[in-house]
């Protein structure tokens, strides 16, 4: 199967639509009866004139949060192609966001980080472009805002601005005017939000913005370590890719080993951030989905023997199919 998505082939596209689908079908059936989606924070409700939250039938809810995982994965395969992230052209990348996307069942619902996935592809084709731009102050204006947008449909994304002072320093020198631009771009947008609360008298509802920010860190999490045996393959073929990484990384081309120490950064802000949300919500790793699609397609691009890697492929896709079969 991965050979099948080494090249870039347009038929590929169905072999994807077949395991987008084939991953969900122990959800639809194994699902709960509705399924409420938040669509964003309490502070945001004010713009939107609907509710905060939406009861649709599962069927409906995992159908659209598939077409939203297809076309952040044709996103996100463009994206790796068109910065030669890889050295060649491939599919792979869009074949491991699907597959790395549903590893979970609340993965496979529509949620606000499922969204914000589309901000953090958009960011990374602005963050790659530094390498390249004398003058980045307008991009990096432009990633202020879209931390800014990414804030208020989930508040964890806050900490995505990180990534634009990293990607500053990674791809050149550092200039503050440059960074200091990031800051105005996040001002703007959260500017013009107080001011629209302020008009509609409920300018005491925006700083409940940032009482997420001082929620402490969660003392103790319930984790059920059997629905997690999934992550074992997941572990190892994150190693394999480090591994294949580090023996070839003064063989690629210097944009290329700064993009992967971005994605890198950027995989342990998804991660880490978790904590300001007051309840733990697994969906929240969603937003470490995009790097490690990366991780998971240098590796399986480079790696050598067919049948280890194949199996251990084949592995991952039985292992995500049975969870969904199996809570314990």
């Amino acid at each position: 199967m991965i050979n099948f998505f080494k090249a870039l082939n347009p038929l590929n596209i169905v072999g994807l639509v077949v395991i987008l689908f084939a991953l969900r079908i122990g959800y639809l059936i194994n699902g709960p009866a509705k399924i409420e989606f938040a669509f964003a924070g309490q502070y945001a409700r004010l713009l939107l004139p609907v509710p905060g939250q939406y009861t649709i039938t599962p069927f409906f809810n995992v159908l659209l949060a598939a077409v939203i995982v297809f076309i952040q994965a044709l996103l996100l395969n463009h994206l790796v192609n068109h910065f030669n992230l890889l050295g060649k052209p491939t599919f792979l990348p869009a074949l491991m966001y699907i597959t790395v996307s549903a590893l979970f069942m609340p993965f496979l619902v529509l949620s606000p980080p499922l969204l914000c996935n589309f901000l953090v592809i958009w960011m990374l084709f602005k963050l790659l472009s530094f390498y390249k731009n004398n003058d980045a102050k307008s991009v990096a204006y432009d990633l202020g805002m879209l931390v800014a947008i990414g804030s208020i449909i989930y508040p964890p994304f806050i900490y995505f601005f990180l990534a634009i002072w990293v990607a500053l320093i990674i791809f050149k020198p550092f200039n503050w005017r440059e960074g200091a631009a990031g800051v105005m771009g996040y001002i703007t947008i959260f500017f013009f939000l107080a001011v629209y609360y302020y008009l509609n008298d409920s300018l005491g509802q925006f700083y409940t913005l940032w009482e997420p920010l001082g929620t402490k860190f969660p003392d103790n999490i319930t984790i059920n370590y059997y629905n997690y045996l999934v992550l074992v393959p997941v572990i190892l073929i994150l190693v394999l890719c480090f591994f294949t990484l580090q023996r070839n990384f003064f063989r690629s081309y210097v944009q290329v080993r700064k993009s992967f120490q971005l994605l890198f950064v950027i995989f342990l802000i998804g991660g880490l951030s978790f904590y300001i949300k007051a309840a733990f919500h697994l969906n929240h790793f969603l937003l470490c989905v995009v790097p490690v699609a990366v991780f998971f397609s240098y590796y399986f691009l480079y790696a050598k023997r067919k049948w280890f890697y194949e199996t251990l492929f084949a592995i991952l896709l039985i292992g995500i199919i049975y969870f969904q079969f199996n809570n314990f």
